[in-house]
């Protein structure tokens, strides 16, 4: 990662400032970069949030608000871009056929948080980080990353429906020219991919080119493509429907408990719960702290105990208003990190944008966000995707390779984390089983007087 030092693009803190901050959200790069970062997981967040708000009539104002206070105790707790996704298992539920309601949305929100609470603070999971093979976590990423990279195709090539689910792409071809037209997005990425080209465009990736070249390709690399792309898509809110001037009403969403019954957590627990949870356990604690350790080598390794009781509280207090059930997770991390953000201030930054907008707008705000050009959204989560995927290619041996390609591709098949997690362990313990000499495992039990083994 590129030394701040002597940077003319990062200002100077006064003495007197920086005492006042935490170490986990002072600056490691220039303001526009973090600010960069910041909204670099909006293309994960946006899509989901929305839905939610249209088809099952979440209260968007609530949930900004309470992802922004998540947001700004990442930051200053864990001191990297951490960030804050939805949990994607649930939304998928409640957005499909079963159509959950609030309640049941919040109550599988609370007995996720409540497992992971108990699995960080009594060392579970501290234990599974420990023993989990590098290949499994490596497959489990590569099918999330691919799995985004392959949701923002259809995001930047399809007419979306978010009225129906987060994901729901028509037959429609987006047309090529227009305010969401293909032709935009396309603009979109070829922005941010001659401005920060594959990701490295960091001092260790240019010691090697000449002096002209490296200056070029660093002051490229120091321009908040993402921050600009999304304040352009913004702007596009207002000029595609102007009349959404009249739907905004100005102050904070009323905060409430929900009343959540018995039969709300049961049917929260089995239909939108238990496919959630092995999801949280990998991506959100496991392969975001496997992440975090290759992305800020320089810094302490992430405490899986810390991250899975983070998840848990954040939950056990934010649901029971009414606030989206969230988590932290690798492919956040993996976006925010590749559109600039290196230090906790690029999520506290986030965190002051979303709680501006929970208390000016509330639950208007989601008449903006219907406007969104949705292939602009598309490419910030195909780099986030693409980021992610490749966090997969530090595999030493075919074996190790093999494993993860077999992982990710049951995980990609099934949709399913969790089976591909399975075939990912039963995969390396046999690959180990055959590492096994059994003249010599026989001769210790022969050594140990079972002459019956004979």
């Amino acid at each position: 990662m590129a030394s701040s030092a002597g940077d003319p693009l990062l200002p100077a803190e006064p003495p007197h400032r920086r005492r006042f901050l935490p170490p986990s959200i002072r600056l490691k790069t220039s303001v526009w970069s973090e600010l960069g970062g910041a909204v670099g997981d909006l293309g994960t967040y946006i899509p989901i949030v929305l839905a939610l708000s249209l088809a099952s009539h979440l209260d968007l104002g609530t949930t900004l608000i309470f992802t922004a206070l998540y947001n700004f105790a990442s930051g200053v707790l864990f001191g990297i871009p951490m960030p804050v996704q939805p949990m994607k298992s649930i939304a998928a539920v409640a957005l499909s056929s079963a159509h959950l309601t609030v309640p049941q949305i919040m109550g599988a929100g609370i007995a996720v948080a409540a497992i992971l609470l108990f699995l960080g603070a009594t060392g579970l999971m501290t234990c599974l980080y420990r023993v989990l093979p590098l290949p499994v976590v490596r497959g489990v990423q590569l099918s999330q990353g691919l799995s985004f990279a392959f949701t923002a195709v259809k995001y930047i090539r399809y007419d979306q429906d978010f009225s129906r689910s987060s994901s729901a792409s028509t037959s429609v071809e987006r047309p090529l020219l227009g305010l969401d037209g293909l032709l935009l997005a396309l603009a979109a990425l070829l922005f941010i991919l001659l401005a920060t080209g594959a990701g490295d465009d960091d001092d260790s990736a240019i010691n090697g080119a000449d002096g002209r070249a490296a200056t070029r390709r660093r002051s490229c690399g120091r321009v908040p493509a993402a921050l600009i792309v999304f304040a352009l898509g913004l702007v596009l809110c207002f000029v595609r429907d102007p009349s959404i001037f009249r739907g905004l009403r100005f102050g904070p969403a009323p905060l409430g408990l929900v009343k959540i019954t018995w039969d709300d957590f049961k049917i929260g627990f089995w239909q939108a719960a238990v496919p959630q949870l092995p999801l949280s356990v990998l991506n959100s604690v496991i392969a975001v702290c496997k992440l975090s350790s290759d992305l800020f080598p320089e810094q302490a390794e992430l405490s899986p105990a810390r991250v899975s009781v983070s998840v848990g509280l954040m939950n056990l207090v934010g649901c029971w208003f009414g606030a989206m059930p969230c988590c932290h997770g690798a492919g956040g991390l993996a976006g925010q990190y590749r559109f600039g953000g290196r230090s906790g201030a690029s999520v506290v930054f986030l965190a002051m944008g979303k709680l501006a907008l929970g208390l000016v707008f509330g639950n208007s705000f989601v008449t903006i966000l219907g406007e969104f050009p949705i292939g602009i959204l598309g490419v910030m989560l195909l780099f986030s995707g693409v980021e992610l995927a490749m966090a997969s290619r530090d595999m030493g041996s075919k074996e190790e390779s093999f494993v993860m390609l077999v992982c990710a591709g049951v995980s990609l098949t099934g949709s399913s984390a969790a089976l591909g997690f399975i075939a990912g362990v039963v995969l390396h313990l046999l690959l180990r089983l055959r590492e096994v000499d059994c003249g010599e495992l026989v001769g210790r039990l022969r050594a140990r007087r079972y002459p019956w083994l004979l």
